[in-house]
């Protein structure tokens, strides 16, 4: 069950034109918390054989826990024999540790699930659909084996944002007669209508509202690919804006005795921001340009996006067409260019003048500059009324002075940890 802290620095309010939304009840300061949530549902991202433990390939042996998705040591991770517990009925699925798999087989990892996911394994023509296809299968099993550990949680889930489009009804008219064929080893409760309407309705709230738990960051791979998937019904109300106030952070990795909560989300405050204010989060890292982020949040999410940045940035070139130019310019911006457009930007306000780029001042003191990370950063949370002077990465976790930030030259801070 997902649970929300420090609901009362939040209210979800209806916004004309962006539907449901989290708002400031209150004035927040930068590095505050305001919300932690635990996922209803997590399923793995990757394809069905990926596991298999007749492959003599290591690279296609998860890297990760099946139920809490924490990275195994190195010594497991080309072997899948030498895991420390291994799903006692299919021998596919492997944890990292007893307790792991105790709770996996009363939850995520069910008789159920577990049938089922083998039986899709065996599934010749769904195994040569693309990864896409065969992670939408993986999500419907384990919505719908939600649906019979947790009925409230699978009734959340129905109630997010997210209607069927034509690609989540021609997927549902793909996979559904599948899954239909191995529910007759559940118990799904009649009220929940199962159905290809149903289906295509799980997909839809799924493309909206999934969020992705990245492996880990690397500074010599600028391509960074999802280990997992959840659905946080909290964190699903925060609308996205290109210049964020707040940024998630996960510590999935973390060393802690309690595996119930490494894939809890922690929403802090970039900077501060008065009441009433609406809260928002950035979908993908920010560095993208204009006509690639629109691209995407067209495709991914139905929307184009009309933010302070976007306005100014739609003014830059031409854009004939966001598919156009997504193809013609490259898909991110070089840092350098951001800290020269920045140290103007900063130059100009000191002397009156006006910016092409009013918003540089973000990337210059809120944009991660380790090679390859592009994350976001955010101040510590406060000590009591005492604000953090240091700022963490919510990809790479760099931690950086803010003492020594200049706005006359446009210095970065100092690095506290490579």
């Amino acid at each position: 069950m997902s649970q929300a802290a420090s609901s009362s620095l939040l209210k979800v309010e209806e916004i004309q034109g962006r539907g449901r939304a989290m708002v400031a009840s209150q004035p927040l300061k930068g590095g505050q918390i305001v919300l932690r949530d635990s996922p209803i549902l997590l399923y793995s991202a990757l394809p069905l054989i990926s596991q298999s433990l007749s492959s003599s390939s290591s690279a296609s042996v998860s890297c990760f826990c099946d139920h809490c998705f924490r990275t195994l040591p190195l010594s497991l991770q080309g072997d899948s024999t030498l895991s420390p517990a291994l799903c006692p009925s299919c021998r596919h699925y492997r944890f990292c540790s007893s307790n792991c798999l105790s709770k996996a087989l009363n939850s995520s990892h069910s008789s159920w699930a577990c049938q089922a996911l083998s039986h899709l394994r065996a599934n010749s023509l769904l195994l040569e659909q693309p990864l896409e296809c065969q992670v939408q299968a993986r999500f419907l099993i384990a919505a719908y084996n939600l649906a019979n550990i947790s009925p409230s949680d699978f009734q959340i889930m129905l109630s997010l944002q997210g209607s069927p489009d034509d690609a989540t009804i021609a997927a549902a008219q793909f996979l559904h007669p599948l899954i239909s064929s191995l529910c007759s080893l559940a118990l799904i409760s009649p009220q929940n209508g199962f159905s290809p309407e149903l289906t295509a309705a799980l997909l839809a709230k799924d493309k909206l509202n999934a969020f992705g738990i990245m492996q880990p960051f690397s500074v010599d791979d600028d391509q960074r690919t999802v280990r997992a998937y959840g659905i946080y019904p909290y964190a699903s109300f925060f609308n996205h804006d290109c210049l964020p106030n707040a940024c998630r952070f996960d510590y999935v990795d973390s060393n802690t005795p309690d595996d119930a909560h490494n894939t809890d989300f922690i929403i802090r405050m970039i900077h501060d921001v008065p009441q009433g204010r609406e809260i928002c989060l950035s979908y993908f890292p920010v560095n993208e340009n204009y006509s690639s982020r629109q691209k995407r949040l067209i495709e991914d999410y139905g929307f184009t996006c009309n933010c302070d940045r976007c306005n100014v940035e739609s003014n830059w070139s031409d854009n004939d067409s966001v598919e156009d130019n997504a193809e013609d310019e490259e898909e991110i911006m070089d840092e350098d260019q951001y800290e020269v457009m920045a140290a103007s930007d900063i130059d100009n306000n000191a002397h009156g003048d006006n910016s092409d780029f009013p918003h540089a001042y973000f990337f210059l003191k809120y944009m991660c500059d380790r090679t390859n990370c592009w994350g976001t950063l955010a101040p510590l949370p406060p000590q009591g009324d005492t604000p953090s002077n240091v700022m963490e990465c919510n990809v790479c976790g760099k931690l950086k002075s803010d003492d020594d930030f200049d706005i006359d030259n446009g210095q970065d801070g100092v690095s506290m940890e490579d």
